[in-house]
């Protein structure tokens, strides 16, 4: 399979209008100008997110114009997709706050620089500058009933749930990215399809103009559940290596080959290889820390993948406690307050069920929700396997 076919297989559930047409496009040499947008509604790029960085790098090893798009006008709204409930409204100084270092984390995958960087957008550019006249003469160009038909508004009105105006306008919003910025190619994931076949008409009709599309298969399990969070934590792009690779350790067996296929790097024989390994009962734990090996070092380098692998396997196995902790100062003085103020609960109701669930030690003995600390002094907290703290009760 040579580079162009890997492209545009690898990953991809559909190309629109054909694969044949994309290819075709690709083999002419033309050098295309594509995109994925990211809004950011929350501060982390996690792995989730890894399945887009990964098809957007290969088009820039391919030498083709790679734009990643910050919406941080489209974020204030939310997008409806794959939502039964609506969306809280962010704030513009919130969204700026989640987006500062969305570059950082997505320079891990993508060159912002060398001899074809990508380049880094906001829809703010074009919106912040268009008047309600202006974005009136947009909507002209799509149907209400082009909108309306979309699966998810109809199941919100046959369950007697409201769909609110910006809701509705969203896929517009999304739509005129793509006319903005004159693209060839919009990237995105499966569940995106709506939002991007939208794209392509309004660049139909605006343009006159055919715009590309390619739907990635989204990062799930067997059943069909997104991954990107584990024990209610984002599997965040930058999480410290060590914290990186026992996540990936904690996710389901059935995850490992879709996470081979979507957001490494390792050649697809291989990845079919593990299957049938798999398939003949060999221990999905040796290919787990093979995956978890090679996102830790595909996001951080070598040294740190090492590192985290001997680690994991000195918690993990010798049941000892790692060498590097990560170390906070809390003022709390109970469970649920340290659990929380230390980051290694998501909420009070969250600490509350790893505690019921006799998941939380300190200082290697497990505790209940009784559990007191006194001022001044440090202790090593422990949450399931894998999450230490070294934490100082102030």
């Amino acid at each position: 399979m040579d580079k162009i076919d890997d492209v545009l297989t690898r990953g991809v559930e559909k190309i629109y209008p054909s694969k044949q047409a994309l290819a075709a496009k690709l083999r002419s040499g033309k050098k295309l100008k594509l995109y994925q947008g990211f809004d950011p509604t929350g501060p982390k790029l996690h792995i989730g997110h890894l399945v887009g960085l990964m098809k957007l790098k290969q088009f820039q090893e391919l030498g083709h114009k790679v734009i990643f798009l910050i919406g941080d006008v489209t974020a204030t709204i939310g997008d409806p997709s794959g939502k039964t409930t609506v969306r809280k409204v962010l704030t513009r100084k919130e969204v700026e706050i989640n987006a500062k270092s969305y570059k950082e984390q997505a320079s891990r995958i993508l060159d912002f620089e060398g001899e074809n960087p990508v380049e880094i957008q906001y829809n703010s550019r074009w919106y912040d500058e268009m008047n309600a006249l202006e974005f009136a003469k947009i909507t002209h160009y799509l149907t209400f009933a082009q909108i309306s038909e979309r699966d998810l508004f109809r199941e919100r009105q046959k369950a007697g749930q409201d769909i609110y105006m910006n809701e509705f306008v969203y896929p517009v919003l999304q739509a005129y990215d793509s006319v903005a910025m004159d693209v060839d190619l919009e990237v995105g994931g499966s569940d995106q399809m709506f939002n991007m076949m939208m794209g392509r008409k309004l660049m139909r009709n605006i343009l006159n103009k055919e715009k590309f599309v390619i739907t990635t298969s989204l990062l799930a399990d067997s059943q069909g559940r997104k991954i990107g969070k584990t024990e209610g934590n984002v599997i965040a792009l930058d999480s410290e290596p060590d914290d990186f690779y026992g996540m990936i350790m904690s996710l389901p067996d059935d995850a490992i080959i879709k996470c081979f296929e979507l957001i490494t790097d390792m050649p697809m024989k291989e990845v079919e290889e593990i299957r049938v390994k798999i398939s003949r009962g060999e221990n999905p734990m040796t290919f787990k820390k093979r995956l978890a090996y090679e996102l830790t070092k595909i996001l951080n380098n070598v040294d740190e993948a090492q590192k985290a692998a001997k680690n994991f396997d000195r918690v993990f196995r010798d049941k000892k406690v790692p060498d590097k902790l990560k170390e906070v100062t809390v003022l709390a003085s109970n469970i649920v307050g340290v659990l929380v103020s230390a980051g290694l609960a998501t909420s009070k109701s969250d600490a509350r069920r790893l505690v019921e669930q006799n998941g939380v030690r300190v200082d290697g003995k497990v505790v209940d929700l009784k559990k007191e600390f006194e001022v001044g002094k440090e202790y090593i907290v422990q949450v399931g396997r894998l999450k230490f703290a070294k934490v100082k009760i102030n």
